[in-house]
């Protein structure tokens, strides 16, 4: 369910917006879909490698630290020169992905929400709003990360949560639905977010998962919105 979260995100947004057609924008999804699973494989397969190699160490590490095991593998069984690579792509990639992370989101909150309430006068105005949403976005996504207590593989499982809750139900909607509206979204957003949030605190691990119910509240939002503009 919350892979459904990962659909309205900004990779996908530029990779459809810089299409030249319809035609190109399919494309490219699908196959940036298939290449997402072709790279995912790698360190999958690396992991189960290193359980080949070294089940005890694999078992300590797991205990201790999962994200671990693949560095320590690269760091124990390779040469040098395949370190350098290993560890060069890695913060490549992760640069690469914090930087359009950072932008797109910023970007998009600028352009769609400080522009209308602020209006910029010119240009000039317009980019040095632009430069000061990405600074605040930055610094908050800073503040979040110094005192999160969660791993990246969680954080990066709340982030499609976040999305799941608030985003898919408003895009499905306005693809696929004559009817929605922005009255519709704007409910879908905010009670999606509302019930995620108290579920999250009520009880986590709960039979009907958090994620699940801000789902649902997102969907309803989006059908009573919808239907009470008309």
């Amino acid at each position: 369910m919350v892979a459904l979260g990962s659909i309205p995100q900004q990779d996908v947004f530029q990779r459809v917006k810089s299409s030249r057609d319809e035609a190109t924008a399919v494309r490219a999804s699908i196959l940036g879909g298939f290449a997402y699973l072709a790279v995912a494989a790698i360190p999958i397969f690396l992991a189960c490698a290193a359980l080949a190699i070294d089940p005890a160490g694999v078992e300590r590490l797991a205990a201790d630290d999962p994200q671990l095991i693949l560095p320590t593998l690269i760091l124990e069984r390779t040469p040098p020169v395949v370190q350098a690579l290993f560890f060069g792509a890695l913060i490549s990639a992760i640069l690469s992905t914090a930087g359009g992370a950072l932008l797109a989101p910023a970007v998009a909150l600028a352009e769609n929400v400080v522009r209308p309430w602020v209006k910029p006068k010119g240009d000039r105005a317009l980019l040095a709003t632009m430069r000061l949403t990405v600074a605040g976005f930055a610094a908050a996504v800073l503040a979040m990360a110094l005192t999160s207590k969660l791993s990246i593989y969680q954080l990066v499982n709340e982030s499609g949560k976040v999305v799941l809750v608030t985003s898919f139900v408003p895009l499905a909607a306005g693809i696929f639905w004559p009817r929605a509206t922005a009255r519709g979204a704007l409910a879908a957003i905010g009670c999606g977010l509302a019930a995620w949030l108290a579920a999250e605190a009520l009880d986590p691990q709960a039979l009907i998962p958090p994620a699940l119910i801000g789902f649902g509240a997102s969907l309803a939002g989006m059908l009573g919105g919808s239907a009470s503009a008309k």
